[in-house]
């Protein structure tokens, strides 16, 4: 592994400080006696949002003693200094608009201090404490997969959460269903002159670019999914991936396995459906595109926006 290309370490995400607490779960006594415990806290989210207010420079989420939770499909999320934490799936106050998902991240200034506002991960994932970022990321997590996968996919029949809403059970045949994560792998490709290649999809505005990322396939090793992915969006043949880290990324539940791989080939055969350009950047390239405003960057919550920066060398400005 050369310079510039060290392992990402702990991304915005990724950043859980609770026990899981496996054990807990399979104890349907023990979750009632945490239940009734009055230092056991619950985060209430709906639709990927919950809670959060601003003190200063600090933002959390607002956690509920049980007493004051609302009623809802209730989840184990873990134990940490001998706190238990939940999450509840129940409407939120009225206290901001929660109308489709905001994809930019929020700005400390945009959430009136000491008053409740809902976020979502893409607007405070970067703003929260590592405790308060974890729980969020495994609630919305848990919340997108029950709300998909409520039937059996055996016999159609309305399926049971246990086990603290880490299973689904089928009444009818026994089945047992468990939350599903969808590995994909985010790539960022340099070439011979260690320029790097960064992409737009078609849905995308003019200017906001990133690099390439796509499904693992069945039977397929993580390695063989760079080089396909490159290979189908752009026509661009790659050798050597190096995995650099991984982050959840619970929209809705997808694990980013982030990779730098070569390029032994720079010209672009672009699949229109899925890219609508491709550049290559030297480092003085990207630096004037986003001072200039030419070209807008993922948000630093995501592993896109780590791995540019790992290969550029330091910070960058110049968000979605």
């Amino acid at each position: 592994m050369s310079i510039g290309e060290q392992l990402l370490g702990p991304l915005l995400l990724a950043r859980g400080t609770i026990d899981r607490s496996a054990l807990l779960r399979n104890d349907p006594a023990g979750l009632e006696r945490a239940w009734g415990d009055p230092a056991t806290r619950v985060m209430v989210v709906s639709q990927g949002h919950t809670l959060v207010t601003r003190s200063g420079s600090d933002v959390e989420a607002v956690l509920f003693p049980t007493a004051d939770a609302p009623v809802g499909e209730r989840f184990l999320l873990g134990v940490s200094d001998g706190v238990t934490y939940f999450a509840v799936v129940a409407d939120l106050p009225d206290t901001a608009d929660l109308n489709g998902r905001v994809t930019v991240p929020m700005r400390l200034g945009d959430a009136p201090e000491g008053r409740p506002v809902a976020a979502g991960l893409r607007q405070v994932g970067g703003l929260l404490g590592d405790r308060d970022a974890g729980l969020l990321v495994y609630a919305v997590a848990l919340e997108a997969w029950h709300s998909t996968h409520r039937f059996c996919p055996q016999c159609g029949t309305l399926t049971e959460s246990k086990q603290g809403g880490h299973v689904r059970v089928c009444p009818a045949d026994g089945s047992q269903h468990f939350p599903r994560v969808d590995p994909a792998v985010i790539m960022l490709i340099r070439d011979q002159d260690d320029r790097c290649l960064l992409a737009r999809g078609p849905q995308w505005p003019t200017g906001r670019l990133s690099v390439l990322a796509g499904f693992v396939e069945p039977g397929e090793s993580l390695e063989h999914a760079v080089a396909r992915e490159v290979a189908e969006e752009v026509g661009v043949a790659v050798v050597n991936a190096r995995y650099l880290g991984s982050q959840p990324w619970p929209f809705p539940r997808s694990l980013m396995l982030g990779f730098f791989a070569d390029a032994v080939s720079t010209d672009f055969v672009l699949d229109q459906e899925e890219i609508a350009e491709a550049r290559w950047f030297s480092r003085e390239e990207l630096a004037a595109a986003l001072e200039s405003g030419e070209v807008r960057l993922p948000p630093p919550v995501s592993i896109a926006r780590r791995l540019i920066e790992t290969w550029y060398g330091r910070h960058l400005d110049g968000d979605w």
